[in-house]
């Protein structure tokens, strides 16, 4: 015969008036009288848990909503990239809204915290803070609170468990208590994580495995920017990203990072097309640039890439000169996305043409995004998620897209571009981005407003 707690799961050969590991007032009851889980079904559960607002619009993206009610959540990101930054910023929005926070931090003094937050001038209510690397005694008091914010998991240790602070049995049991107050108590808990060298999180995969959502906060440095993407979500989708920019006073949301990269954009020069990517699952627009410039000497012409792999520009190169026709063998071609975006994204490929014909031509392409993966044999294939692209050419007033099906293949997206040389188009129109069709060639598509994932000609 045994007695367990009914919170912490302590067993004990003896009943005993209180449980001696977790604290708790309530006594030990016998094994045998312990309530048993029952199955449900499903149309008859509960309604959902609510969410709750972190009061930052760019992490409530990212969780699909909100924090969710006794979810378990974990962040994860490379030393003083901003992480308990963005978890003191959401703490104290979410504490102005009237939720109960509790900090367990367990690398800094209580002195330390408050004054990182002075001097970040982080507004909102004030947090309760606890300083202790035990996790015993910080989830003592934690169950009082709606949201627990443990940093780090990697500087916690539980006294049942063997091992030192940050190993794989201290993690793993650290994590589990945790987790089990979110699951039992309806506490949100929040775990800070290290990352290795390698870039994954430390401690063992179980971790991710144990929790609800999993959130990388990751730099972006030619931008200065600081990312936080999605990598696993129970109650949303996955690889949603939210970007920030880190200044003296803090985390700064960029809500619309696609007019923060278009500023300043010449939308009437040569070699410059908008080029709609893919950032997970949310599409930001930018800018690529080409330059072409004719040799004359025997010497190998020089072939550069800023934001795109050498290997994807010669294959661009090598298509336009043999499918469609543009001689570039004896020309030096620089291309660069602008402010140092780096992308892999496959749709890129018709925009970068586009440029390098644009510039090749010496013909400006008007207020125009293109997107589309080329092939070897010259096709232009269509793209995955170009609802989601349109919908935000859309949104940023580009109303004219070249994409597949109305452009196929690479010489016609030559001819069409020709067909440009020849036309003036009126001051107003070149002010206002109107492109007209191309008499004869495949036609820019427009953004229909009131079906922004369909194509009109």
């Amino acid at each position: 015969m045994a007695f367990q707690c009914g919170v912490c799961r302590f067993s004990s050969p003896k009943w005993m008036g209180f449980c001696p590991q977790c604290r708790g007032s309530e006594p030990l009851v016998e094994s045998s009288s312990l309530s048993v889980a029952l199955p449900v079904a499903v149309s008859e559960s509960t309604e959902p848990a609510s969410r709750i607002s972190t009061g930052l619009e760019e992490v409530d993206r990212v969780l699909g909503g909100g924090l969710v009610r006794g979810s378990a959540v974990l962040v994860g990101g490379a030393p003083g990239i901003g992480k308990s930054t963005l978890l003191g910023q959401v703490g104290a929005r979410m504490t102005a809204m009237g939720s109960r926070v509790l900090l367990a931090s367990a690398e800094e003094s209580i002195g330390q915290v408050g004054l990182r937050q002075r001097r970040l001038g982080i507004a909102g209510g004030d947090v309760d803070v606890i300083a202790s690397s035990d996790i015993e005694s910080v989830l003592d008091v934690a169950h009082t609170y709606d949201v627990l914010i443990i940093d780090s998991i990697q500087t916690v240790f539980d006294r049942e468990s063997s091992g030192a602070a940050g190993s794989v049995s201290q993690v793993r049991s650290c994590a589990d208590r945790a987790v089990r107050l979110a699951k039992e108590q309806g506490v949100t808990v929040i775990l800070v994580g290290h990352i290795t060298k390698e870039g994954s999180l430390a401690g063992p995969k179980a971790l991710e495995h144990l929790v609800d959502v999993v959130l990388y906060f990751e730099p972006d440095d030619k931008l200065g920017l600081r990312v936080l993407r999605g990598m696993k979500n129970r109650f949303g989708t996955v690889w949603a990203t939210g970007v920030f920019e880190m200044t003296a006073s803090g985390l700064v949301e960029i809500p619309d990072p696609s007019v923060l990269a278009l500023d300043g954009r010449s939308f009437f020069a040569p070699g410059s097309v908008i080029m709609p990517a893919l950032a997970g699952r949310r599409c930001l627009l930018n800018e690529v640039q080409a330059l072409v410039v004719p040799t004359n000497t025997n010497a190998p012409p020089r072939r550069s890439s800023t934001g795109v792999t050498n290997g994807r520009l010669h294959q661009i190169l090598a298509v336009l000169d043999r499918r469609g026709g543009l001689s570039l063998s004896t020309a030096e071609v620089y291309v660069s996305v602008m402010g140092g975006v780096r992308t892999a994204d496959p749709a890129t490929d018709l925009a970068i043409a586009a440029a390098i014909i644009s510039s090749r031509l010496d013909v400006a392409i008007p207020r125009v995004a293109a997107f589309g993966e080329v092939g070897l044999t010259g096709e232009i294939r269509a793209s995955l998620q170009a609802d989601v692209r349109l919908a935000e050419c859309h949104r940023l007033g580009i109303d004219s897209v070249l994409a597949a099906p109305l452009v196929t293949r690479v010489d016609q997206l030559v001819s069409a571009i020709e067909d440009l040389r020849d036309k003036e188009l009126p001051e107003s129109e070149k002010t206002e981005g109107v492109v007209h069709n191309f008499a004869g060639r495949p036609r820019v598509a427009s953004v229909n407003a009131s079906n922004p994932s369909g194509f009109v000609s």
